[in-house]
């Protein structure tokens, strides 16, 4: 049975994935074998996307796992500054290690290089699920990295059990990272598992081609989603915009173009605002638009978490901005 979307509306979050530091060389524009020195931030899709949606006016808690050392403390710190309940992320001690992702501030050749071996966030469990009271909740959100690694694949799946079971909207970020997978195979059969569960799925071409098995594929896989389980697909596209599948139909979305500093962000900052959005009751087309207008904001600014707009931010953008391409 399918979740009423307008318990979005309610603007408390449960996010199921990880947070992370992130290393940016410094100044904007050098590579990071020629940094002075690098700029750190909080990280991690799960973890931006919290912030996105706190910054949004909304409530986000997160669920997830972090190293017992200075970098997951590093972490928890920042989800403390950003305003994201951290009461369900857990410390663990061993050899776990937190994600970590140098990066660079150029779009030119631009490097991305990702520490996660051994992650801690792969550490998160059933019992970590389990804690907190979906009911009080609006609706669930993970991302795709969650389900590379055990325990966490299997924590993530029980969560969407909960979820379902509270009632909850489920929504998933596809969020594909092929060097957190053995294979191509095993993240389409596990990215497939996870999107029959779900109410509002998001990715862009090359993610939903993996999760269809074949990227010329990729676009009917997304249709067929809205079809049989989702309420909602959103199919992003680049610089060429979107297209969103709904029950009703479908229709295409431009995007605000701007001189980009990173290629980063942009998917964390889209599902935010448009989260954000419906929680504000807008019709779903207003929501894309509004989710694109944030990813603009985010690639041409340093960082993700700390260029998340505010509500200001973002109206002031649109209302100064030119104007959304045609699709």
């Amino acid at each position: 049975m399918a979740a009423d979307l307008k318990r979005i509306e309610g603007r408390n979050f449960l996010i199921i994935g990880r947070a992370g530091m992130d290393m940016y060389a410094h100044p904007p524009g050098v590579k990071t074998e020629d940094a002075e020195y690098f700029y750190s931030a909080l990280g991690g899709s799960s973890a931006n996307i919290g912030v996105a949606l706190v910054k949004l006016g909304s409530k986000a808690s997160l669920v997830t796992s972090v190293s017992d050392d200075s970098v997951g403390r590093y972490c928890l710190n920042q989800l403390d500054h950003y305003g994201v309940d951290r009461t369900f992320v857990r410390s663990v001690a061993g050899e776990e290690r937190n994600s970590l992702a140098v990066l660079e501030t150029t779009n030119i050749d631009h490097q991305s290089v990702i520490y996660r071996n051994n992650a801690a966030d792969f550490q998160m469990t059933v019992e970590d699920v389990r804690k907190p009271d979906y009911t009080a909740y609006s609706a669930a959100i993970t991302t795709g990295t969650v389900f590379a690694g055990q325990p966490s694949r299997d924590a993530a799946f029980v969560a969407f059990d909960l979820a379902k079971e509270a009632g909850l909207p489920v929504i998933f970020d596809i969020d594909y990272r092929p060097y957190s997978w053995t294979s191509g195979a095993e993240a389409a059969e596990v990215y497939s598992r996870a999107a029959s569960y779900c109410d509002i799925v998001i990715g862009n071409d090359d993610e939903f081609g993996v999760m269809a098995g074949d990227y010329d594929i990729g676009l009917a896989f997304a249709e067929n989603l809205a079809k049989t389980s989702a309420q909602i697909v959103v199919y992003k596209m680049g610089h060429l915009g979107s297209i969103t599948f709904t029950q009703d139909g479908s229709f295409k979305t431009g995007i605000f173009p701007v001189d980009a500093l990173k290629p980063t962000g942009a998917g964390d900052s889209f599902m935010g605002a448009f989260i954000a959005s419906m929680a504000a009751g807008m019709d779903v087309q207003t929501c894309v638009e509004r989710g694109s207008a944030a990813a603009a904001i985010v690639v041409s600014n340093v960082a993700c978490a700390p260029a998340m707009p505010t509500p200001d931010i973002l109206e002031d953008f649109i209302a100064s901005h030119p104007g959304i391409t045609k699709p």
